[in-house]
C-alpha cells in the first residue's frame, strides 16, 4: 500500500490537488502511462479538454484499478471533494436527481484525473438550463469487421448532409473504432426535440449512402457504420474531446479538421503525441461555441418522415414507453403486427445463438474465438455482420454479450444453443429474482 508521503501535490492556478499513488500504472500493457502521467497530459491539454467539458455536469467513469480493469459509473459527486469545485442536480427519466460534478477549471480537470477518471463524460446541457442541450451528438459506431475507410466515408456524408441544413459539424475520433461528429445548437430544443432531430439525421444519410450507413437500433438489422441517434437521449453521454479511452496504446478522442478526416488514422493520436500537435496546433475545435445553430430544418425533415408513416426509432431499453415509439423488440422475436391478419404469415425469426457473456470484454472476445475455431466449418459461412457484439449496461457497469446469427448457415449445420463459455451475465441474478417478484404478484 503506498504511502500518504508518496503522494503528489500539484499546484494548478493557485489551487492545490493531491494526486495520490502518483506512481500507480494505469496503462501498463502495451502503453506504460501511470496515474501521475495520466494526470499531467489532462493539464496539457486543458484548454482543449475543458472547451468540451466546462459548465457541464459529468458522469464520473471510474478506473480505479487502471484501464485494464472493469470501471463503474459514478453520477453522484463524492462527499469528499474540494470546496471550490461546484455541482448541480440533474432529473432522469427514471425520476430519480443525483448532484453532479461541474468542472470548469484544470483544478478540477486533475482531480476527476485523480480518481482514475480515464474518459470524459460530460452532458450535452450547461449549469444554467439543465433541460435544453445545446448540443446536437452525432456517434459513428461501425459494426465489427467494417474499415476505417467506411466510417470516413460516412463522416464525409455528414458533412455534406449538415451542410445542407445550415448546420455545422465538428469532427473527432472516438478514441476506439469510430468517429464523433459534435454539432453546437440554440439551447431551445428539449432533449426529447434534439433525440427526434438526430433520428431523422441518422434516417437522412441512410438513404444517402445505404450501403454504408445503417440508422437500424437492432443490431441484428445493422450494417456498416451505425449512426447512434439515442446517444442524444437524456442520461446518456459519450466521450469528449481529447478523452483518453481505456485501450492498450492509450488512444485519444482528437478534434480534427475536417481536410484531415479523409487520412487521418486514430492510431496516430495517443497520450504521447497528441500533447505535442495541440501545443503546435491548438484546438482544431477552439470556434465551435461561436457557431450554434438551428435544428428547424432537421425537425422538418422529422415531420414528413412522421407523415409518411415512419414510426419514432426505439429508444434505449431503461426509458418508459414513448409515445409513437415503433415496437421496442428486437425484430427475431417480434410478433405479427396484426392480431387477426386475413391471410396469417409464418413469423420470420432470426437464428441467433449466444457464445460469451463476460463484463471483460477481451474475455468475451476470446470465448468467440474459441467458438470459432470449434465450429471453423460454420465460421467460414458467417458474414461480417453476422457476429453481434453488444455492450450490455449492468447496474453501475458494462458487460459484454457476444452472439452469432446463423442466417447464412443452412438449417441442418447450425449449431445448438450451448452454454456461453464465459457464462458471466452480471445481471442474471437480479432478472432471476425479478422474474420469481412478478410471478409472486
Amino acid at each position: 500500500m503506498a504511502k500518504e508521503s508518496d503522494n503528489k501535490v500539484l499546484s494548478i492556478e493557485g489551487r492545490e490537488v493531491e494526486v495520490t499513488n502518483p506512481a500507480k500504472f494505469y496503462f501498463s500493457s502495451q502503453a506504460k502511462v501511470t496515474k501521475l502521467e495520466l494526470v499531467e497530459y489532462y493539464l496539457s491539454v486543458a484548454p482543449g479538454a475543458l472547451a468540451g467539458i466546462r459548465d457541464r455536469p459529468i458522469v464520473l467513469k471510474r478506473f480505479v484499478n487502471g484501464a485494464e480493469a472493469e470501471a463503474f459509473y459514478q453520477k453522484r459527486a463524492p462527499e469528499k471533494r474540494p470546496a471550490w469545485l461546484r455541482t448541480v442536480t440533474l432529473s432522469f427519466p427514471s425520476g430519480r436527481t443525483a448532484e453532479e460534478i461541474v468542472v470548469d477549471d484544470a483544478a478540477g480537470l486533475a482531480w476527476i484525473a485523480n480518481l482514475g477518471c480515464i474518459e470524459l463524460h460530460p452532458h450535452p446541457v450547461r449549469s444554467s438550463d439543465l433541460d435544453h442541450p445545446d448540443e446536437l451528438r452525432i456517434d459513428l459506431d461501425p459494426i465489427p469487421g467494417v474499415s476505417w475507410d467506411d466510417v470516413r466515408r460516412v463522416a464525409l456524408e455528414v458533412r455534406v448532409f449538415l451542410d445542407e441544413v445550415g448546420l455545422r459539424g465538428w469532427p473527432k475520433t472516438s478514441g476506439s473504432r469510430g468517429m464523433h461528429v459534435n454539432v453546437r445548437i440554440e439551447p431551445r430544443w428539449t432533449f426529447t426535440e434534439v433525440r427526434r432531430a438526430a433520428v431523422a439525421l441518422s434516417r437522412a444519410v441512410e438513404r444517402r449512402a445505404p450501403t454504408l450507413a445503417s440508422s437500424k437500433w437492432w443490431k441484428e438489422e445493422r450494417h456498416g457504420v451505425f449512426l447512434d441517434y439515442n446517444q442524444n437521449a437524456k442520461d446518456r453521454t459519450t466521450c469528449s474531446a481529447y478523452s483518453v479511452r481505456p485501450l492498450p496504446d492509450a488512444r485519444v478522442s482528437t478534434p480534427l479538421n475536417w481536410e484531415e478526416v479523409p487520412d487521418c488514422d486514430p492510431a496516430d493520436f495517443t497520450i504521447f503525441t497528441v500533447p505535442e500537435r495541440f501545443a503546435k496546433n491548438g484546438n482544431p475545435h477552439a470556434g465551435m461555441d461561436a457557431s450554434s445553430g438551428s435544428l428547424e430544418k432537421l425537425l422538418e425533415l422529422a415531420d414528413k418522415d412522421e407523415a409518411a408513416g415512419i414510426a419514432d426509432a426505439p429508444w434505449p431499453p431503461h426509458f418508459r414507453k414513448m409515445e409513437g415509439e415503433a415496437a421496442r423488440v428486437m425484430p427475431s422475436r417480434a410478433k405479427s403486427a396484426a392480431k387477426k391478419p386475413a391471410i396469417k404469415k409464418p413469423r420470420v425469426k432470426m437464428p441467433l445463438i449466444t457464445v460469451a457473456n463476460s463484463p471483460d470484454k477481451a474475455a468475451a472476445q476470446a470465448g468467440l474465438e474459441r467458438w470459432k475455431a470449434k465450429h471453423a466449418d460454420i465460421a467460414r459461412l458467417l458474414a461480417v455482420d453476422d457476429v453481434l457484439v453488444d455492450s450490455m449496461r449492468g447496474r453501475s457497469s458494462t458487460w459484454t454479450r457476444i452472439r452469432i446469427n446463423l442466417r447464412h448457415v443452412p438449417e441442418e449445420q447450425r449449431p445448438p444453443q450451448e452454454t456461453p463459455e464465459p457464462d458471466d451475465d452480471p445481471t442474471r441474478e437480479w432478472r432471476e429474482r425479478w422474474k420469481k417478484k412478478k410471478a409472486n404478484e
